[in-house]
């Protein structure tokens, strides 16, 4: 009976905090399926219900799909880099006897700064008149002449995902750091004794205990990247000519630049599904993981 009480009385205590999260979350997600079944213009007091037209009209678009594409590079090229990255730092700063504390510092600083303060700080020093790292290029004379790395086709998608995983990477560091604390020392030593590879001991020693850690990242990088707006968008605004405009962006164009909210809401009512069937997918792995830890 005791119990019973302090359950209840602890749902009464944390009912506040889930009902605002709960019309935080589903009075947009709901809102943006009611508009995605009308022509809801924002220019416009009178609408209705178009069905499914406006899904329609989305998946005949080729803009839709190269920022689909778009979207798709930029999510894996970023978080398949910031893993790298991220686990090659960590294994570094565990080798590391003295200072690692004052590294780890060092490294996790991208992460700590806002997107905002980021992204205009990389297009200053991208700048092709007054940037510090055009400049020095030709300086040294590496270039002739400063280079516009922001407006280059061909440098834009590449820089903007370099920047990306730099940002990202500290997220990867510290976790799997935190994962490689955890594998006991006796294990290498062993395998050291057996005659075990560097690379044995790393694939069938340290794997087993990180990649539980490793999958839950991929999985919830993989959904904030490819809902990710601020950053891009701040660096080179989707362009230029659309070669980096994503699904987040695309929407926002429509929604606000266009001001058909209704076709940007079937945009994210679409984007929503794909990301659940992704999610489950990811989510069902790394299940398997943990029933088979060996496999």
């Amino acid at each position: 009976m005791k119990d019973r009480s302090s359950n209840i009385a602890g749902f009464w205590f944390v009912l506040p905090a889930m009902l605002v999260v709960g019309a935080l979350l589903l009075y947009p997600v709901l809102s943006s399926i009611f508009f995605s079944f009308t022509n809801r213009n924002l220019l416009k007091a009178v609408y209705g219900f178009v069905g499914f037209q406006n899904f329609a009209s989305i998946l005949q678009s080729r803009d839709f799909w190269n920022a689909f594409a778009n979207s798709m590079k930029w999510t894996a090229g970023s978080v398949l880099g910031q893993l790298v990255v991220g686990m090659l730092a960590a294994l570094a700063l565990e080798k590391i006897p003295r200072f690692s504390g004052v590294f780890r510092t060092l490294l996790i600083i991208p992460w700590a700064f806002p997107a905002i303060v980021i992204a205009f700080s990389w297009r200053w020093i991208l700048n092709d008149v007054y940037g510090f790292l055009p400049k020095l290029l030709n300086a040294i004379q590496i270039t002739d002449g400063n280079i516009s790395f922001l407006a280059d086709p061909q440098l834009v998608f590449g820089v903007a995902l370099a920047i990306n995983i730099w940002f990202g990477a500290p997220l990867f560091m510290i976790n799997i750091l935190a994962a490689l604390k955890t594998v006991p020392s006796d294990q290498y030593e062993a395998a050291k004794i057996d005659g075990a590879s560097g690379f044995q001991r790393f694939w069938f020693i340290t794997m087993p205990h990180v990649r539980r850690v490793i999958g839950l990242l991929l999985i919830l990088r993989t959904i904030w990247v490819f809902n990710n707006f601020e950053l891009l968008f701040l660096i080179t605004g989707g362009g230029p000519a659309g070669m980096t405009t994503t699904l987040p962006i695309y929407a926002y164009r429509t929604g606000w630049g266009l001001r058909q909210l209704g076709m940007a809401s079937a945009i994210t009512v679409l984007l929503l599904l794909f990301l659940l069937i992704l999610a489950a997918f990811a989510f069902r792995l790394v299940s398997r993981w943990e029933r088979n830890p060996t496999k």
